[in-house]
């Protein structure tokens, strides 16, 4: 694959793919100032700019350099999130303004959120995420305790109001978080993979990282309910407050009933952990008011 890539070169950006296709449409929307090519899920995405305003377009169409499925395969996912975006709408989400078919592939539109991803395998491989000076992963984490704690304020809510509406968070991980260092704010900008409720676990290894996944995100014919997502929001937790798979005390910063709350949360038994997510939130907001 390496070989025989093609170099695309519109605007500002240059990158790769593994074969030809046409991006004119893309300029009738502006300027492409930057590309997102790392991915490994289909979807090409790009900053784009006209007279002023940004907006964030994410594609499915185009066989992009990381991605071994059929491009076919990438839209059809592309167009099955496009309602999520829309019965999920909250202030954490990215907001989704436009979508529509290009040709054969398929596009979406989103506000322009200025952040960055506290994933950023690219830049960062691991163990530089956590230890670059520059990691914006090591950068949250030199943060204030009540700094990240308001950034998971936002995360527990928005996930509430998904459970409340009748689905569950499927691929939550801190890739799919985008913080701002100069205003402080979190946003959410990927939920392609959350689904509706009741769901079971047809593959096995279900989709996610295994940072932040549950045993029955292993488990063929296993329940993916809200027990579920309270193990990922615990696991988020130790991510941002403690030493991500180390659930030990002594990594973590945020007093001793939040750490028996989070610990409770990943439970390897399901049954042991909180019923829900807003069961979750309430035990939290509860200990929140500890924290030294």
């Amino acid at each position: 694959m390496g070989n025989n890539l093609v170099t695309v070169t519109l605007d500002e950006v240059e990158f790769q793919l593994q074969n030809e296709h046409d991006f004119g449409w893309l300029s009738k929307l502006g300027r492409v100032f930057k590309v997102f090519d790392k991915q490994d899920s289909g979807n090409i995405s790009f900053g784009v700019e006209r007279n002023g305003e940004k907006i964030f377009v994410k594609y499915a169409g185009a066989q992009t350099e990381h991605y071994s499925g059929i491009t076919d395969t990438a839209v059809a996912s592309l167009k099955a999130a496009i309602h999520l975006y829309e019965k999920l709408r909250h202030p954490t989400l990215i907001r989704l303004i436009d979508h529509f078919e290009v040709g054969s592939g398929y596009a979406a539109i989103f506000e322009w959120v200025e952040g960055e991803s506290l994933h950023p395998h690219w830049a960062f491989p691991p163990p530089a995420k956590y230890t670059h000076p520059d990691s914006p992963c090591y950068r949250f984490k030199q943060l204030p305790v009540e700094t990240r704690l308001a950034s998971l304020e936002r995360i527990f809510d928005f996930h509430v109001h998904v459970e409340a509406s009748g689905y569950v968070a499927v691929d939550f991980y801190d890739g799919s978080l985008l913080y701002n260092f100069t205003t402080n704010e979190m946003k959410i900008c990927d939920i392609d993979y959350y689904q509706k409720k009741p769901l079971i676990n047809k593959m096995g290894k279900f989709y996610g990282s295994k940072r932040f996944m549950s045993p029955e995100e292993f488990t063929l014919g296993a329940p993916i309910d809200e027990r579920t997502n309270v193990f990922t929001m615990g696991a988020m937790a130790f991510a941002l407050l403690g030493g991500e798979l180390d659930r030990s005390f002594s990594k973590w910063d945020a007093g001793k009933l939040l750490h028996e709350v989070a610990v409770r949360a990943v439970n390897e038994d399901r049954e042991l952990r909180f019923a829900s997510v807003a069961a979750f939130k309430a035990a939290w907001d509860h200990a929140i008011k500890y924290v030294d």
